[in-house]
């Protein structure tokens, strides 16, 4: 199952940078995760200063 980033997301790119296979892109307003790509590792929840990735 894919991570998804929420609401609380600061577009600050540390989901981004910390993602191993580049799953996540800038989006409109916050990150998006790739839901294909996803390992679901949770290595951007670990990385992110919000909390804003979450299990989906």
């Amino acid at each position: 199952m894919a991570y998804k980033i929420t609401d609380a997301c600061i577009s600050c790119g540390a989901c981004a940078e910390g993602c191993p296979v580049s799953a996540i892109t800038e989006g409109d307003g916050k990150y998006e995760i790739n839901a294909e790509l996803c390992i679901d590792c949770g290595a951007c929840a670990d990385a992110c200063p919000v909390s804003a990735p979450e299990a989906e």
